[in-house]
């Protein structure tokens, strides 16, 4: 008798960007509970079943290291390019990824906070059908994060900034994706500005 592995379905936490728009870090803002973001993420993550788990640092990447939850394993990785664009932190993670035992791999933004239960869903959904790529929809509107079969990772390390990045790698695979139907209301959610931010945290306290 042989025992099946169970997946190992990796994530990647993109929190080294400027926040610009927001005029704070967005890794540091108090979320439900009152912990920062980042560690909202971290911990979301680790319980809908996500691991190892990367976290990619860059603008005041101390503050946010020290944010981490210390009970979770987690790797945080500086990016010294990250002004460069959300690329050069989605290359430093996924190549830290780059392994043949990784079978999927998450990409999420430290400004897309996801209930739990979505997450596992979605991880859930790509583990019974393994698509290359796989995308929670909300009333029939495709959301973030994205889930990718580790196949996908050479296509990830060749994002860049003159490429729309992620966003090419998502029409070039665009035949291929597998919807997974999600009742997250945050689903579609960026949290760019801070009225975007706390209308979020209001449907997010329930």
């Amino acid at each position: 008798m042989t025992i099946e592995q169970k997946p190992t379905v990796a994530a990647v936490l993109l929190a080294a960007g400027e926040s610009t728009r927001m005029g704070e870090s967005k890794a540091l803002l108090p979320w439900t509970g009152g912990e920062p973001l980042v560690a909202y993420h971290v911990r979301a993550l680790h319980e809908a079943g996500y691991a190892p788990i990367v976290v990619v640092v860059g603008h005041e990447a101390e503050r946010v290291v020290e944010a981490l939850p210390e009970e979770i394993e987690v790797l945080a990785l500086y990016n010294s390019r990250y002004q460069q664009g959300r690329t050069s932190s989605i290359v430093t993670g996924v190549l830290e990824l780059a392994d043949p035992s990784t079978d999927g791999l998450l990409l999420i933004s430290v400004d897309q906070p996801r209930s739990v239960a979505m997450l596992r869903q979605l991880r859930e959904a790509w583990e019974a059908e393994r698509p290359f790529l796989a995308i929670p929809s909300l009333d029939h509107k495709a959301g973030h994060p994205p889930l990718f079969d580790g196949g996908m990772i050479p296509e990830l390390l060749q994002v860049t900034e003159e490429q729309e990045g992620l966003r090419q790698v998502m029409q070039d695979f665009a035949d291929q994706r597998f919807f997974v139907n999600v009742d997250d209301p945050l689903t579609l959610t960026n949290l760019n500005t801070r009225d975007e931010y706390e209308a979020a945290l209001k449907i997010a306290a329930g």
